[in-house]
């Protein structure tokens, strides 16, 4: 038997085309992408959180001389969130990129580990989070729930 997994997401051609709410959560995304510590990749990741208290959160990419020991900007985040605001949902995350020397003009996509992170942050809430992918400039992908990011995702329910 074969089946199909699809899923539909919206695109825009530039933040512009944001609810006020929305770019306000994506410039503080690209502007957190200032803060990203990386020496090795160049590659400077920022995310920003609305809680559901409707406080933005941000996060970026660190880089470590271990490479292993490094953390990606939305894992920066959803730590961050979890332990000082353990009570509060995230209701959106934007996420945008700056690699040095070059153009960012195209939306970037979480990697699989936060993709991970990303579904047990909407387990653990029972809450889905909007997410909006965007570079510097361009296009923004909004996806309506991270869950939809990773198929066949694990969810822990295995475990109990």
């Amino acid at each position: 038997m074969h089946q199909k997994f699809e899923f539909e997401y919206e695109v825009l051609e530039d933040s512009n085309q944001l609810s006020s709410e929305d770019q306000a959560l994506m410039e503080a995304a690209r502007k957190a992408t200032e803060t990203a510590f990386a020496p090795y990749s160049n590659f400077h990741v920022g995310a920003a959180a609305r809680l559901s208290s409707g406080q933005i959160v941000i996060g970026s990419n660190q880089e470590s001389t271990s490479f292993p020991v490094g953390i990606c900007a939305e894992r920066t985040l959803l730590n961050s969130v979890g332990s000082q605001f353990p009570t509060l949902t995230i209701t959106t995350m934007a996420i945008s990129y700056q690699p040095e020397g070059k153009h960012a003009n195209e939306p970037i996509s979480p990697c699989g580990m936060c993709r991970q992170s990303l579904l047990d942050y909407e387990n653990r809430y029972g809450a889905p989070i909007k997410i909006l992918l965007s570079g510097m400039t361009g296009k923004v992908m909004i996806i309506p729930s991270a869950s939809i990011l990773l198929p066949f995702g694990f969810d822990g329910a295995i475990l109990k």
